[in-house]
């Protein structure tokens, strides 16, 4: 019988992995089953219309990631203007963020067509045996997490207390926001879910479901359409591929940016060969962050060919010469998982800030994608319709020659690339163990008014950084919120769960 190790983001994430094992579910059964749960019951953090990536490496196969990024809307539109059904909220989140919502800012969702697609070629179990925890649970009322509260108390009246159904399912009467821990009971989510379980995921694209998305959006002024949706289809790619010392990395490779940044900041990180973090490693560490997203600003958030521009970037730091010209939460969730049989798995999905809609009667919390304005900077002039939206999301899995391997990811914007970096460095080459490698202070490298700052965890040797820094008094969920598991045949599973996440739960079964 199989087991597998898995680390989700709540304990209601864990309760269904755990039952997926019990039928004899494989890593991706496990996380496909976890992931839903938590794309169902953590509003604000992550929604069912949401996009994604699964990165999956199979023993004696080369690794490929599945993309189910959502991306650009308008396929046979009626010419909506989609800035003029979009408005503009700042919230006080993450140190400010600015975005758009309302039907002009939703992307078409991808996200259940990769999953679908995994389930199918990967998986063991049926569709309808992973969709069902998260009917139940949600038919039964769930306790608002503790991350979701985190970011619902600065978004929930201007984003999510529009909505009558989802300021029932969030707000008491009296129009106090629920806190972590109290009851949520989002209105036809259940059987929403029961549809997506009985019917499969083509109801969700061209069955009613899809239907009262498309209806909803292009009634308030979107440019979703049934051509969008019936056209939804998942692709699959290589993954894209990095050493360091005897392992193996497979990370997501463009279109995505977040594989790509991460890639060229383990390349520039490899060539310190340190055996811990001292002072002129994490001055190093600030500058090769700076260089790489510096040269992200620049230059990938506007390419016109990514691809071309992320080899040129990946040479560059091979050649040595990328630190040389460069020194200057959107919402998500991810699952690691990883089975007895050295199956690895690692998926991340975002639905944005989202848009603080809801289409009557089916409980589904839209994206606001086209609306994240940090991360699609060119707005809605990213492509023409079916164009994938720039994506941070890194979902990983790596393998050594020993025969380990090991699937992470991390929520968290732009510092899924630099948590994930140092996270790499310290298990991969400094011998940390997974939780120790995950508890580590991080730094991060953040642009602001024009420049970039470093931002510290406490506990680093800062001294020798010569930028301005932003020092946080303990460790915080800014600096992403890392899943980590890895099995190997003599040592069995370990796991690292991140304090930083409130609610992270480790499973091994």
């Amino acid at each position: 019988m199989s087991s597998t190790a898995v680390v989700c983001s709540t304990p209601l994430a864990a309760q269904a992995a755990a039952g997926i094992v019990g039928q004899g579910g494989n890593a991706i059964d496990v996380a496909i089953a976890a992931v839903l749960v938590s794309m169902s019951t953590e509003p604000g953090v992550c929604a069912l219309t949401s996009g994604g990536y699964l990165t999956i490496w199979l023993p004696d196969s080369d690794p490929v990631t599945i993309d189910g990024n959502v991306s650009m809307p308008g396929r046979g539109s009626r010419h909506n203007d989609p800035a003029a059904a979009c408005r503009r909220v700042v919230l006080e989140y993450g140190g400010g963020v600015e975005t758009l919502i309302g039907a002009g800012s939703v992307a078409t969702p991808a996200g259940i067509a990769a999953l679908a697609h995994a389930s199918r070629e990967y998986g063991h179990l049926p569709w309808q045996a992973l969709v069902e925890p998260a009917a139940r649970i949600v038919g039964d009322g769930f306790p608002l997490s503790a991350a979701s509260y985190g970011y619902l108390k600065y978004s929930g009246e201007p984003i999510f207390g529009i909505d009558p159904d989802s300021r029932k399912a969030l707000f008491h009467s009296n129009g106090r926001l629920k806190t972590t821990g109290e009851t949520v009971v989002v209105p036809h989510l259940a059987e929403t879910l029961r549809i997506l379980a009985a019917e499969g995921p083509a109801s969700f694209y061209t069955g009613t479901l899809g239907q009262a998305m498309v209806d909803y959006v292009q009634a308030n002024g979107g440019l979703l359409t049934d051509a969008d949706m019936a056209g939804c289809k998942p692709l699959v790619r290589p993954s894209l591929v990095v050493d360091l010392d005897d392992w193996e990395i497979a990370l997501n490779p463009p279109p995505a940016i977040g594989g790509a940044t991460l890639a060229a900041m383990l390349i520039e990180l490899r060539r310190l060969d340190f055996s811990a973090w001292g002072p002129g490693e994490i001055a190093a560490l600030a500058q090769i962050q700076t260089a790489v997203l510096g040269y992200r600003r620049a230059h990938l958030d506007w390419s016109e060919s990514l691809a071309d521009d992320v080899e040129s970037m990946l040479a560059g730091c091979v050649k040595g010469g990328f630190l040389n010209g460069w020194r200057n939460s959107s919402s998500t969730v991810h699952t690691s998982a990883v089975d007895n049989g050295g199956l690895g798995c690692a998926i991340t999905m975002s639905s944005g800030y989202g848009a603080g809609i809801m289409p009557p009667g089916t409980g589904l919390w839209l994206n606001n994608s086209l609306g994240e304005l940090e991360l699609n900077r060119r707005g809605f002039e990213v492509g023409p319709p079916g164009t994938i939206l720039p994506s941070n999301m890194a979902p990983t899995v790596a393998r050594r020659r020993d025969g380990t391997t090991l699937a992470v990811g991390s929520p968290g914007a732009d510092r899924i690339t630099s948590a994930l970096a140092q996270f790499l460095v310290n298990h991969l080459h400094l011998g940390m163990d997974l939780q120790q490698a995950v508890d580590h202070p991080r730094v991060h490298a953040e642009f602001v008014d024009d420049q970039f700052r470093l931002a510290c965890e406490p506990g680093l040797p800062t001294a020798e950084v010569r930028m301005p820094k932003r020092e946080f008094e303990e460790l915080s969920m800014f600096f992403g919120g890392v899943a980590a598991a890895s099995w190997h045949r003599d040592h069995g599973f370990a796991t690292g769960a991140d304090p930083r996440r409130a609610g992270s739960q480790r499973l091994a079964c």
